[in-house]
């Protein structure tokens, strides 16, 4: 996750009869190939796999650019992104890893930053706030390190909102468990 996320675009409104058939067997075929999937609480992509809790009936699932998983609590304005890659990032250190996150953010402000256990290593733990084209944005932010792989857990909230999704996240990232990639 080194960009802002941003909605992925839809076919919607593509005003071809056949766009709906031809969508449904794209997906059925890189299904069918191995590709990405989520059954609403364990993710598997080519190369990492983990386990989270289901979301909470207020939270949607939706889709956007550099997240595995996302959900979206409209009441709240808030957003959920979990995403892993394993890409040899062994000897990077956490900070470096969470700073990474927010390179084109401004007035940022670290409102609490921590190390502690998780998932049987350890995890840097971050609350931020910051503004992105001039949008202030209160982060909660986990990093984890683990078997040459990194996983960023995000929550993204309106200021004046975020205590409101917290719970929902916490919850989450309580329950988030790292999986072998190469099992069925």
């Amino acid at each position: 996750m080194r960009r802002p996320l941003r909605r992925r675009p839809t076919a919607a409104g593509s005003g071809t009869a056949t766009a709906a058939p031809r969508a449904w067997l794209l997906a059925l075929a890189l299904a069918g190939c191995g590709g990405p999937s989520f059954n609403g609480t364990v993710y598997r992509g080519e190369d990492v796999a983990f386990r989270v809790p289901a979301a909470p009936a207020s939270w949607r699932q939706i889709s956007v650019s550099d997240a595995a998983v996302a959900y979206r609590d409209d009441a709240n304005g808030a957003t959920i992104a979990l995403n892993g890659r394993c890409r040899n990032e062994e000897d990077v250190p956490l900070i470096s890893l969470t700073n990474h996150l927010f390179l084109h953010f401004t007035d940022r402000e670290v409102l609490k930053q921590e190390v502690v256990p998780f998932d049987g290593r350890e995890a840097m733990h971050t609350v931020l706030s910051a503004k992105l084209d001039g949008v202030p944005k209160v982060f909660d932010i986990w990093v984890l390190k683990k078997n040459g792989c990194v996983y960023d857990m995000l929550l993204i909230a309106d200021p004046a909102r975020y205590a409101a999704g917290e719970p929902a996240f916490t919850r989450m990232v309580r329950g988030f468990s790292t999986l072998p990639a190469d099992v069925d």
